[in-house]
């Protein structure tokens, strides 16, 4: 392995050669050990002593990190491993484990190829692993998989070398499980993981050690032999981490089982990025063309104090260098590269260019945001699709300045932190002035908002949590609903009616877009919808999809429609943003614009006329398609002890909530239940003093469901009064609801 003086070189040579890199992440449920396990990687690598791998926690960059003892930011680090005498680049993110902070190992999984998941040996799989191997295999990010804290089988359980294979083959067959039924058909069966190949190991991050079974065959090492070692003592473990440590077994199976940027970028590609893969360009990202034009992807954005913002970016294709002028894409902007830099934990190296393949920081791109493409001025591309994170914002926050004269600065931290996290979803309430800021539940919005405002002295008030509530419709208009310009020479004809289930669905899964501006005939959406049942007439028709809302230019023979269609689109995205029965947003809906009287002058058609007609008709066409609201449910796992199960059950019941599934396991119960996001507030500690502070539960699902009828104007007159409104009209003055 190189020295360490030369370890800079040798990133350079290595950056060059995309057989020798690997981009991975490490992902699990919180608790499980992933911060201790990239301690012992960079141990490994000889970047911290031995005796602080699993106890430094060197990824735990924040203060706050470091208070709470959770990972809340996704952290770097590049490192050379040697495998069969010759060095490799691996280029490592750790991420969060709480599901709070689920959007950092979202955008983390756009910029790697690999992922080691990791699952505690006696807790195994939980609902956040599940979630990570979602979002990994969204990605097309391929897995392996880690046992971690197998000493805990060894000196509290007591097992049997027999009783920790079955563990070990019961928590190996959840993780393969997890794999079928969230990986696309061709990867179903390809990327499950392996006890005998390798793309398995088990270990204890904590006590520096790890095995496989090839290692073991290799090396004459027994599970008999690791019970005897761990039970005899400090010296003898100190002596099985020497026997077989851990850096040496997970990065050897990384690199024998998870893809280079080659590789990866084949299949990859097609994936992330709508663009022709046929173009120039969609050829040179996936062969990874060093020598290419510059495709890269911003996958996080955050604050140093000495340099600004630095972006962390995945290079496609192409190479990076000091001082040029790349283009970034979203923000319709040209910036200049200041410095380009490797990940080095907390430090940076600093390089002249950087080729594809890599992970990289770069300083100079503060306009950009996560998500962001950058591309070479002269040849703009398509943009990547934007990175999704499983779970939509339901927890919403009102902050105001307290004093007048903090407001500019409290906008541009909100405006900086959105641009860092954007799963952080920042408006402004234009009637009351307030900044409602929505986030993935109440710890993210505390640890990202609440805590930092605190920090920077900027004097703010917070409301209580706000529940954000959907509108769809549960029919169709009877006929076509007539739109009047206020000038009355432009008429429009809408009908709205339910989307296709299993449409939407497709949406939610990330496999038919959610988002999407259709400007030309687009053949792919169309063979999408229409191998899911969608009308092969229609699918032709899609003209935008926004929020998983769809509208159709269902007109024939209308003359200058097409002149009118980017406000056509304008209303339909302001009346899919405020609803008719409480001004939520609006899911699962179709518009069909079905036809169209057009004053021949466009002086007379401009937006004043066009956007209040269209959107006062749609909003008119939900309330007589049955509109109705949906509610957020969180489908929660409670592990309670058995003898504690009844205060559980009776919190559940409290709050509107429904049993799924109940197992008994050990003296150990597991609750699978769900329950209205607007009752789970303050659930926690709840829980914990109905349990005798003994009960946790955990996230698996977000969905929405219909509020139950006589629920329904007790919340809508809630929404109401909390945003002011004392009578929803149309645009036309008239009541709609």
């Amino acid at each position: 392995m190189a020295k360490k003086g030369d370890l800079t070189q040798t990133i350079k040579g290595l950056m060059r050669n995309h057989g020798k890199i690997r981009n991975i992440g490490i992902v699990a449920h919180i608790d499980h050990g992933k911060t201790t396990l990239s301690d012992n990687l960079l141990s490994g690598a000889g970047m911290i002593s031995e005796e602080l791998a699993g106890k430094q926690l060197a990824m735990d960059f924040d203060k706050q990190e470091q208070e709470r003892g959770i990972t809340i930011f996704s952290a770097n680090v590049s490192m050379i491993h040697e495998y069969k005498d010759e060095d490799y680049l691996i280029n490592l993110i750790d991420t969060p484990g709480h599901v709070d902070f689920g959007g950092d190992v979202t955008r983390a999984m756009r910029a790697v190829d690999g992922a080691i998941i990791l699952t505690d040996a006696v807790e195994g799989v939980m609902p956040q692993t599940e979630t990570v191997v979602r979002q990994a295999l969204r990605e097309r990010v391929k897995p392996i998989l880690f046992i971690n804290k197998v000493d805990r089988y060894i000196k509290e359980l007591k097992l049997t070398p027999e009783q920790m294979q079955q563990q070990f083959m019961k928590i190996i067959a959840e993780v393969n499980s997890l794999i079928r039924k969230y990986a696309e058909d061709e990867y179903k069966e390809k990327w499950t993981v392996n006890v005998n190949d390798g793309s398995v190991a088990f270990g204890s991050a904590y006590r520096n050690w790890a095995i496989s079974v090839p290692y073991m065959k290799e090396n004459g090492i027994s599970f008999k032999d690791v019970i005897e070692m761990t039970n005899a003592g400090p010296e003898s473990e100190k002596e099985l981490a020497r026997k077989a440590p851990l850096h040496e077994i997970v990065l050897d199976a990384v690199i024998k089982h998870l893809p280079n940027p080659e590789e990866a970028q084949k299949y990859r590609v097609p994936k992330i990025w709508p663009g022709d893969m046929e173009s120039d360009i969609g050829k040179q990202m996936s062969s990874c063309n060093p020598d290419g034009e510059l495709t890269a992807v911003v996958t996080k954005l955050y604050p140093d104090p000495h340099a600004g913002y630095i972006a962390t970016v995945r290079i496609f294709s192409g190479k990076i260098k000091v001082g040029t002028e790349v283009y970034l894409v979203g923000s319709q902007k040209k910036v200049k590269i200041q410095q380009v830099s490797l990940y080095k934990g907390q430090q940076r190296i600093s390089m002249d260019e950087v080729d594809a393949g890599n992970i990289v920081g770069l300083v100079g791109l503060k306009d950009a945001h996560s998500g962001e493409t950058i591309c070479d001025p002269n040849d703009v591309i398509t943009g990547f699709e934007s990175i999704k994170h499983i779970f939509e914002p339901v927890v919403t926050k009102a902050i105001e300045p307290k004093k007048p004269q903090q407001l500019a600065k409290l906008i541009e931290f909100l405006r900086r932190t959105s641009k860092e996290d954007p799963t952080l979803k920042i408006v402004i309430n234009e009637d009351t002035g307030e900044y409602l800021v929505s986030g993935l539940g109440e710890l993210q919005i505390e640890a990202k908002i609440e805590r930092p405002l605190k920090d920077a002295e900027i004097d703010v008030s917070i409301s209580p949590p706000i529940v954000i509530f959907k509108e769809s419709v549960g029919g169709r208009t009877p006929e076509p609903i007539e739109g009047k310009s206020p000038n009355k020479h432009n008429r429009f004809y809408i009908v709205v009616e339910s989307l296709e289930k299993e449409i939407y669905d497709e949406m939610v899964a990330g496999n038919i877009p959610s988002d999407l501006e259709v400007k030309k005939k687009d053949l792919t959406l169309q063979e999408k919808l229409i191998s899911h049942g969608f009308d092969r007439d229609e699918a032709k028709k899609v003209k935008y999809i926004y929020n998983r809302n769809m509208l159709i230019d269902a007109t024939a023979g209308v003359q200058a429609i097409l002149e009118v269609m980017e406000m056509l689109k304008e209303a339909f995205k302001e009346a899919m943003d405020n609803g008719p029965l409480a001004r939520e947003p609006c899911s699962a809906i179709k518009v069909k614009l079905v036809d169209a009287k057009l004053h021949e002058d466009a002086i007379h058609r401009g937006p004043a006329q066009v956007i209040p007609a269209v959107r006062s008709a749609i909003r008119e066409g939900m309330v007589k398609a049955k509109a109705y609201i949906l509610e957020p449910k969180q489908f929660i796992r409670i592990d309670v002890p058995t003898d504690h199960v009844s205060g559980a059950l009776k919190e559940i019941s409290n709050r509107r909530g429904q049993v799924i599934d109940m197992t008994d396991e050990h003296g150990s119960s597991v609750i699978k239940a769900k329950l209205p996001v607007a009752e789970m507030f303050g659930f926690n500690s709840s829980l914990k003093s109905s349990t005798g502070g003994m009960g946790f539960f955990w996230l698996i699902d977000v969905v929405y469901e219909p509020l139950p009828k006589e629920l329904e104007q007790k919340y809508i007159d809630q929404i109401k009064q909390r945003k002011g409104i004392t009578d929803i009209t149309n645009d036309e003055g008239k009541e709609e609801s």
